[in-house]
């Protein structure tokens, strides 16, 4: 038998947390000296002392952990609960991250407002390009919906453009298209440029024309995808103050994206429309 100390130890818990767990009807220790009233406890509760802590550290109760001890719930059933419980757990975590980046974006843009300079921006015509194609749908335009649905997008399509043979002739364009009928919904594109014959029927991805842009204004961001947002901001606050008008969504060309996240170069491409004309004052 172990004293209540050795057990602690054993157990990688304190003396305290033994004390109250016998209070509560937790975990009772084997043998109590009556004389001395010294606890004392065998190697084999090493096994429910487990159980408790694991139970306690992925967030139930106390009370939560008997009912659930006292079930005589099998090893199995118990793995059961404590992946169900590791998996919430890793969910909350991820969804806890994503609210971070979104909060440094935002505070990013804040910090960067009338410090990036406007001359970073260059207009420019684009040419056609023929594309290797998959396409997804994310819920909105935000990063945080983009970036689940055009990171696995790319991956398969550069496994089925290198598996088909054709060669790639330059860099990785995403493209979006506003879904008419679904509540912000957002059409992505995820395209490779390539040479070549046409691909066999078999292919699993479509050969497009991404059509050319006669007036583009254009910006490059340096880094993650997730931190594009004062970029994106700087080239909306450009086009405002330049009267140009939108005529769509920015294109994405990434032209180093190898690395990792926070050394990839992109070039942001937003297409233009002609000036508005000025209002014509009226005669009174």
């Amino acid at each position: 038998m172990f004293t209540i100390g050795d057990f602690a130890k054993h157990g990688r818990v304190s003396i305290r947390m033994l004390r109250h767990y016998d209070a509560i009807g937790l975990l009772h220790p084997a043998r109590v000296d009556p004389a001395s009233g010294y606890r004392f406890y065998e190697a084999a509760q090493l096994a429910r002392l487990n159980r408790i802590i694991a139970l306690k550290d992925l967030g139930f109760r106390l009370e939560q952990v008997g009912a659930v001890l006292d079930e005589q719930v099998g090893v199995d059933e118990l793995r059961g609960m404590l992946r169900l419980r590791q998996a919430e757990l890793a969910e909350a975590m991820a969804t806890a991250a994503a609210r971070l980046t979104q909060v440094e974006a935002r505070l990013r843009s804040i910090e960067s407002e009338g410090r990036m300079p406007m001359q970073d921006v260059v207009v420019k015509s684009t040419p056609a390009v023929r594309m290797a194609e998959l396409t997804g749908i994310a819920a909105g335009y935000a990063p945080e919906q983009i970036g689940p649905v055009v990171g696995p997008l790319f991956t398969e399509l550069c496994r089925l453009v290198g598996e088909s043979g054709l060669p790639v002739t330059g860099p990785s364009v995403a493209w979006y298209e506003e879904l008419p009928d679904s509540e912000g919904g957002i059409l992505v594109h995820a395209g490779l440029p390539v040479g070549g014959a046409e691909p066999g029927p078999h292919a699993g991805f479509a050969v497009v024309d991404l059509p050319a842009v006669e007036t583009v204004a254009t910006i490059v961001h340096r880094g993650s995808m997730d931190h594009v947002l004062p970029t994106v901001q700087l080239l909306a606050r450009w086009v405002d103050g330049s009267g140009h008008r939108f005529a769509g969504h920015a294109r994405e060309v990434y032209l180093e994206c190898d690395g990792p996240a926070d050394t990839w170069v992109t070039e942001l491409q937003v297409p233009l429309a002609d000036p508005e004309p000025a209002p014509v004052g009226r005669l009174r």
